[in-house]
C-alpha cells in the first residue's frame, strides 16, 4: 500500500507493464502527469516520514532514474517539456 497522495504500487505496476504500444495519448499524458506529480512528492516528503515499503520503492526509483533519466541533470518542469516536444535543443 502506498502512502497518501501517492500514485497506488499496483496502478505502477499495471502502467510498467503495460507496453507503450497499447496505451492511448491520453493514457500516456495522464501517466506522464501523475508519474511527474508522484516524483514531486517522493522529492519533498523526506524518507524518515514515510512507511517502510513507500521508502523502499522511493529509493528504487530514485536508483532507476538516476540510471535511466539522468537523475537530477533535469529540472521536473525540463522533464515535462521534453515529454511533450518542447524542449528545445532536440
Amino acid at each position: 500500500m502506498s502512502d497518501y497522495g501517492r500514485k497506488d504500487f499496483t496502478t505502477k505496476a499495471k502502467e510498467e507493464i503495460t507496453p507503450d504500444s497499447a496505451k492511448s495519448t491520453q493514457d500516456k499524458a495522464k501517466e506522464t502527469v501523475t508519474d511527474t506529480t508522484d516524483r514531486f512528492t517522493r522529492g519533498a516528503q523526506s524518507d524518515k516520514d514515510k512507511s517502510a515499503p513507500q521508502e523502499a520503492w522511493d529509493k528504487g526509483q530514485r536508483v532507476h532514474d538516476n540510471e535511466h533519466h539522468g537523475g537530477a541533470g533535469q529540472s521536473i518542469g525540463d522533464k515535462v517539456k521534453d515529454t511533450l516536444g518542447l524542449g528545445g535543443n532536440k
